[in-house]
């Protein structure tokens, strides 16, 4: 079978990376893509929410299976749109239409499902520049820290977490009325901060079945003790050493169960990855977000301890027979660290070299955020490769992916050297 996969970043790398590796595959295609998942397949210039250029690209290449990798083209309805043409009803895709994509792309949305189908989650309330005034009421009422959500995309950003009631109403006046993060902000939900550990479990759903992937932690601060500006993830670990077998058969119960049924009861067939950011809250499981896709750089060290073929749990997402499919998870640990560009989360450098790629040993290399040109490998994002170590021993996984991220080279290079330690202490 003939596979495109949509997107340009570290995780359609590791897609690539995995797909390419079942006996299953005709050929490979990825769009836009980039020098890493040109190792895997051919990339085609077209943008993830090019639709119609996306429907030539299967015509031409004879695509039977389509892996949705960002949120914005599941948003924007890319699914809905592949399968209103009349001749692509034969083409499987991986990821949900724009009406299941609202898990994602819509805080209100997600929020009200979630109370609605009785998965636990913080109390929150959505508010609008009309009813700003009873947002800044509310907020009198409110327990801090407190948070504030963007209800639409917001390129990660759209989270703030207020220390004060001062600050709470400068986010909100700055949200409603000044539209801080555009449109994505024309409502905002208000939630209880919750204390705890998070992690991030993800399903895989033909909208009927499901099967559970490996789950992870992210390092989401831009400095080591999780210190300075949220990012979009410097690093990420695998396995979790709290989510044991009585934390996951909750998770299961309580979270995965409800929203799989809810989303079915809602009419929405979902086929398609979900992303569940979890809260380990005094030992119970409640939901932070959803997301409609797999996260990054969590999809760099959750692959490589997939055993199974990944290319069939796809097919039978696409097709409705995830419960024929079983799936095998290597009892192994994985460490992504992510080299990011300098500056980065703010203005950052572009167009370095990169050097030493060729000397990287033992380590998987994921590219997120490159380009060639002449020849050369060069930065073209904030977040610019992902370096992932696997091993028997959490120790181990951590040395291959940091001495993996000392090896490559260049100007303005910073990552976190701390990624795993907290595990790493937590006993495992």
């Amino acid at each position: 079978m003939n596979v495109l996969i949509l997107g340009a970043g570290g995780r359609e790398h590791a897609f690539s990376w995995k797909i390419s590796q079942s006996p299953i595959l005709g050929n490979l295609y990825i769009a836009p893509g980039n020098p890493g998942t040109a190792q895997c397949g051919t990339n085609l210039a077209i943008s993830v929410t090019d639709f119609e250029g996306i429907a030539a690209a299967i015509r031409t290449h004879d695509i039977g299976l389509v892996v949705v990798g960002p949120e914005e083209p599941l948003v924007k309805g890319v699914r809905d749109f592949i399968e209103s043409q009349a001749d692509l009803q034969h083409v499987g895709i991986v990821g949900p239409g724009a009406d299941g994509a609202q898990i994602e792309g819509s805080k209100d949305f997600s929020k009200n499902f979630m109370h609605k189908y009785g998965i636990p989650t913080a109390a929150s309330q959505t508010f609008t520049k009309d009813t700003i005034a009873e947002g800044l009421a509310y907020l009198q009422t409110q327990s801090l820290p407190i948070v504030l959500k963007a209800d639409g995309l917001a390129a990660g950003k759209g989270v703030i977490i207020a220390l004060t009631l001062e600050e709470a109403e400068t986010a909100l006046n700055e949200m409603l009325l000044d539209a801080k993060f555009g449109d994505a902000s024309s409502k905002v939900v208000i939630e209880q901060f919750l204390r705890g550990i998070e992690l991030s479990v993800f399903v895989l759903s033909d909208g009927e079945n499901y099967v559970v992937l490996p789950e992870a932690k992210d390092y989401k601060r831009i400095g080591e003790n999780d210190e300075g500006l949220n990012t979009g993830g410097m690093g990420a670990v695998s396995p979790v050493p709290f989510a044991n077998e009585k934390f996951m058969e909750a998770v299961r119960v309580k979270v995965i169960e409800p929203t799989v049924k809810g989303l079915k009861a809602e009419n929405i067939d979902y086929k398609g990855f979900i992303f569940i950011g979890l809260m380990n809250h005094e030992g119970e499981p409640y939901v932070i977000e959803y997301n409609a896709r797999m996260g990054d750089p969590e999809t760099e060290v959750v692959l490589p301890r997939i055993e199974s073929d990944f290319l069939s749990l796809l097919i039978a997402a696409s097709n409705g027979t995830l419960s024929e499919q079983k799936i095998s998870i290597l009892d192994q640990y994985a460490v992504t660290t992510m080299l990011v560009a300098g500056g980065y989360p703010e203005e950052y450098r572009k167009g370095d070299v990169l050097t030493g790629l060729d000397k990287v040993e033992d380590a998987i290399v994921f590219h997120a955020g490159t380009t060639s040109k002449d020849g050369e490998i060069i930065t073209s994002g904030g977040r610019v490769m992902a370096l992932t170590g696997t091993s028997n021993t959490l120790e181990k996984a951590i040395q291959k992916s940091q001495k993996a991220a000392q090896t490559i080279q260049f100007e303005g290079k910073n990552f976190r050297r701390d990624i795993g330690l907290d595990v790493l202490r937590y006993g495992m």
